[in-house]
């Protein structure tokens, strides 16, 4: 299979991120984390940026809007989408665009994001399909991002948390 570099088109599984984490919650307390605006802003966001909830219609075909606050560089970058597929306590389709790209300035691609939740007892099972990205670039980016929020998702689930 041909490799292309970040400029151009690489094949769409070269474009897709698949990532899964087992959570100590069960199903519905996960899709509720997904799906609750004030949840949302507890946990999404690596590291040290926070969300910030402008809009959540949880319906198909409804929007979302988010703010992610970058608290130690000040800065504030925006992602904005609409709900595809909402099918409770299981599945979430989405799409997922950067309002304005940080460096270029642009209206950010347009990408598909699919979670997956599956009941293991007490637990669950989160598996993220992020794809058509249009870059490996921002692929990586994204992993890294959303680990980052995985991580914060985790502790904010975790049993007995305050």
């Amino acid at each position: 299979m041909a490799q292309q570099d970040d400029q151009g088109a690489a094949g769409a599984s070269d474009l897709a991120l698949t990532l899964t984490r087992v959570l100590e919650a069960p199903r519905e307390a996960v899709f509720a984390a997904w799906t609750d605006p004030a949840q949302l802003t507890r946990w999404l966001g690596p590291g040290k940026i926070t969300a910030e909830v402008q809009k959540l219609d949880l319906r198909e075909g409804g929007a979302y809007r988010i703010v992610m606050h970058d608290v130690p560089a000040g800065g504030a970058n925006v992602v904005t989408g609409i709900y595809r597929a909402i099918e409770p306590p299981s599945r979430l389709v989405f799409t997922w665009a950067w309002e304005e790209h940080a460096a270029t300035h642009r209206a950010g691609h347009e990408s598909i994001v699919t979670i997956t939740l599956r009941a293991l007892g007490n637990r669950t099972e989160l598996t993220l399909r992020h794809e058509r990205f249009d870059t490996k670039k921002s692929r990586d980016s994204h992993d890294h991002g959303w680990n980052g929020c995985f991580d914060k998702l985790t502790q904010y689930l975790k049993p007995g948390r305050a």
